[in-house]
C-alpha cells in the first residue's frame, strides 16, 4: 500500500471551524521541510479544500499513474542559499554566518480534492457515504514518494470524514508491514476564546475515545502583530489553549499570533518584511522602506520558493520550536 512509504503520520484536528488548521498544517509542513524532512500534505477537508491555495499550487492537477494518483509537488529536495534576512545582520551591525543558514530542505508534495475538481469554485455537495469513499481512496490510491512525515489536514468536527480516516489509518498502520508507531498522533488547533475552547474539548474527547495520541495543542490567532510597529495585541484574549491542554493533561505546543506578513506571503507570494529594528529568530528581519523611499526588492518580488520566503516570516522561529518538540516527542515513542 502507498502508506508503507511513510514513516510517520500526523493529523491536524479541531472541533471548531475557522481556527486555522490549514494555516498550521502549512507551517508545520514548511518547517519540517526546512529541517530536512521529506513531507506530504493530505487535505481531506472535502467541502473546503484550501491546501492548494496555501501552497500556491491551486492551478495544478494530479496525474494518473498505474495504481493511483501522483501527488502535486510543491518543491523538490534541494539546498537553499542564505535567507535574505541574514544579510541584514544583527542589531549591533555584525553580520550573521550564512553557513549556519544554508541547509538541505526536504521535498514537499500535496494531495487535495481541489486538484481534482474541474473548477476551483465548484461546490462539493456530497452525502456521507461518498465523502467516506473519497477519504478512503485518498488513503489507498495516492502514490506518495518515500516520506518522513505525512500531515493530514482535516475538516472541523468529528463527522464521517474523521471516522473513515481513523478506521482506515488504524487498519493500515497496524499491519505487519507498517513501520512501528507509524500513526504518531494528532496536533489539535484552537483559538483562545471560550467558545472555541468548548468545541475543541470535544475533539480531545474524540481522540481519547478513539485511542489517538494527542501530540499537543496549538493556540492559533493568539494576538495580532501590527505591521507598522510590530506590537502584538490580544484581540481574541489569550491563554485559553494552555488552560485546556493542562485540564486534559496533554502538551501545550505554543501560541501563534496573526501575522499580516504571513497572510501577504500566502495571498500574494510576497516575502515577509517588517518595520526597522524588528528581530525575527535572533536576527534583524527584512526592513520595510518608508513610504517616501523606494520599495525594497525583497518586498517587491514574488520570485522564489515559498519555503525560502517563509524563513523570513516572524512565525517561522515559533514553528521551528513547535516542530522540534514534536519530532523529539515522536522519536521518544519508538
Amino acid at each position: 500500500m502507498p502508506l508503507e512509504n511513510i514513516k510517520k503520520i500526523m493529523l491536524v484536528l479541531s472541533g471548531k471551524g475557522g481556527v486555522g488548521k490549514s494555516s498550521v498544517t502549512t507551517q508545520l509542513a514548511l518547517t519540517l521541510s526546512l529541517q530536512g524532512h521529506s513531507v506530504g500534505v493530505l487535505d481531506i477537508d472535502l467541502t473546503g479544500p484550501s491546501i492548494p491555495r496555501f501552497f500556491g499550487i491551486e492551478e495544478h492537477k494530479v496525474r494518473q499513474a498505474p495504481g493511483g494518483w501522483i501527488p502535486v509537488p510543491v518543491h523538490d529536495k534541494q539546498n537553499l542559499p542564505a535567507s535574505a534576512s541574514s544579510h541584514n545582520g544583527s542589531s549591533n551591525g555584525s553580520t550573521s554566518n550564512s553557513a549556519t543558514v544554508e541547509k538541505d530542505v526536504g521535498s514537499l508534495s500535496c494531495m487535495s480534492l481541489g486538484f481534482i475538481l474541474a473548477n476551483r469554485s465548484d461546490a462539493v455537495i456530497w452525502r456521507g457515504p461518498k465523502k467516506t469513499a473519497m477519504v478512503r481512496q485518498f488513503l489507498t490510491d495516492v502514490l506518495w514518494p518515500p516520506l518522513d512525515f505525512l500531515l493530514v489536514d482535516t475538516p472541523p468536527g468529528t463527522s464521517d470524514e474523521h471516522i473513515s480516516l481513523l478506521e482506515t489509518l488504524l487498519k493500515s498502520t497496524s499491519g505487519p508491514t507498517a513501520p512501528p508507531g507509524q500513526l504518531a498522533g494528532a496536533v489539535v488547533v484552537t483559538t483562545p476564546q471560550a467558545i472555541s475552547i468548548s468545541d475543541v474539548k470535544k475533539e480531545l474527547n474524540f481522540c481519547k475515545k478513539t485511542g489517538i495520541r494527542v501530540l499537543g495543542v496549538v493556540e492559533n490567532m493568539a494576538g495580532f502583530v501590527c505591521p507598522n510597529c510590530s506590537e502584538c495585541t490580544y484581540v481574541f484574549s489569550k491563554g485559553g489553549g494552555k488552560v485546556m491542554a493542562d485540564d486534559f493533561g496533554v502538551p501545550f505546543l505554543g501560541s501563534v499570533p496573526i501575522d499580516p506578513a504571513f497572510v501577504m506571503l500566502i495571498e500574494e507570494g510576497v516575502r515577509p518584511v517588517y518595520p526597522k529594528g524588528t528581530v525575527v529568530g535572533g536576527k534583524v528581519a527584512i526592513e520595510k522602506q518608508s513610504e517616501e523611499g523606494s520599495t525594497t526588492s525583497a518586498e517587491k518580488t514574488s520570485d522564489g520558493l515559498l519555503v525560502d520566503k517563509y524563513r523570513d516570516c516572524s512565525l517561522a522561529p515559533l514553528f521551528d520550536g513547535i516542530v522540534g518538540t514534536l519530532v523529539e516527542d515522536i522519536k521518544s515513542m519508538v
